[in-house]
């Protein structure tokens, strides 16, 4: 049985399928029937990519990856349901194509999702260094971030409902010991995290704090990280993928977001933090970018680019944290292979160790 989806004013083909995470094969090519009947099955390939920490992604075409009509076929990891709400992920979806800032979704079924294949290269952390290639990260980062609201709707930042969200979620799914100690982890390996009374006056000081920055509300993608970003150098462009946590939010929130991710994911080392000179360079391309996107005058000045670094180290500190979160979570649902404890701790050990030092910072 099929039905629709409403989304960004455009109804959405879904398939009453579910698709078997360990033997996926037999439910795309039933998928595949409906969105590519011309395929035929003998002819069809897939390849399985490794790169996500959250869901399944499996690329199906005929021939070649490089030729139009590629089809992704996204699983949703397990439990990911409690976190993301899919209905708002494909109006994201549908908001950034229509902006030509994002691939065509073509489907929704039980378990996932099925879009257009971007062609390009899978950022890594080298690439996410190269001026050449940073700035244009930063142009359509700003691009992204100038598209208005429908019909001029008041948008309010998604941070504190996601924070508060995620911290709840924790509450009721890690294991404490008497002393309201909290642990995650395996019986063999535990690992020790901030109680939930800690967690909790760390979330109320990060909101008390940073909703006193006059941060403009933008339309984000909030998890920048080098797999979400495809680069695509015969075209010299960049396209970002993956729509889960996108939303209305902090401008400063998306770009220290997106500069947290610098440190890695596999293997966070916090010594590739950007640079001054680096975040200043990437700074004054996104706010080149957002002047010409939202028709102001393009010329930069210094003191907005110093104002900007500013505020984007003080949200980092909610990026760090937010997503230490998240970590806690997967590492307690998660069956993707992934070391989402030693995560955590990387992630709010930073935030923990940084605090005092970016909540000190002047904003003029």
């Amino acid at each position: 049985m099929d039905s629709g989806l409403v989304g960004a004013g455009k109804q959405l083909l879904h398939v009453d399928i579910y698709i078997d995470e360990h033997q996926p094969s037999r439910g795309i090519l039933a998928l595949l029937s409906r969105l590519r009947p011309n395929w035929k099955a003998q002819d069809i390939q897939m390849k399985t990519f490794t790169e996500g920490i959250t869901n399944q992604l499996i690329g199906c075409y005929v021939g070649s990856l490089l030729e139009p009509g590629c089809v992704l076929v996204r699983l949703y990891g397990k439990m990911t349901e409690l976190y993301v709400n899919r209905d708002h992920e494909v109006e994201m979806f549908q908001i950034l194509h229509a902006h030509r800032c994002g691939p065509e979704i073509y489907c929704s079924f039980q378990n996932g999702i099925c879009y257009e294949f971007v062609r390009g290269t899978v950022l890594d952390d080298k690439l996410l260094r190269q001026p050449s290639i940073y700035r244009l990260i930063a142009a359509e980062m700003g691009k992204i971030h100038s598209i208005q609201p429908k019909s001029g709707r008041p948008v309010k930042p998604v941070l504190w409902t996601k924070m508060s969200h995620f911290l709840k979620l924790v509450q009721s799914s890690v294991s404490s010991s008497p002393a309201g100690q909290w642990y995650i982890g395996s019986s063999a390996d535990l690992q020790k995290v901030p109680s939930f009374k800690t967690l909790s006056q760390e979330m109320e000081s990060l909101k008390r704090h940073l909703s006193e920055i006059d941060s403009p509300t933008v339309l984000c993608h909030n998890d920048l990280l080098t797999k979400n970003i495809i680069y695509n150098e015969k075209e010299g462009m960049v396209k970002f993928i993956d729509y889960e946590y996108a939303d209305y939010n902090y401008q400063a929130f998306d770009i220290g977001n997106h500069f947290n991710e610098f440190a890695g994911v596999n293997d966070v080392n916090y010594d590739l933090y950007p640079s001054w000179e680096l975040q200043r360079d990437w700074l004054t391309a996104y706010l080149e970018s957002y002047k010409h996107s939202t028709g102001r005058e393009v010329t930069v000045m210094e003191a907005e680019v110093t104002q900007l670094y500013i505020q984007v180290c003080k949200f980092s500190l909610a990026s760090s944290f937010l997503w230490g979160l998240w970590a806690i979570l997967q590492s307690r649902f998660s069956s993707i292979d992934f070391d989402f404890q030693r995560y955590a701790t990387a992630r709010l050990n930073f935030y923990f160790e940084k605090k005092e030092e970016y909540f000190g910072l002047a904003v003029n």
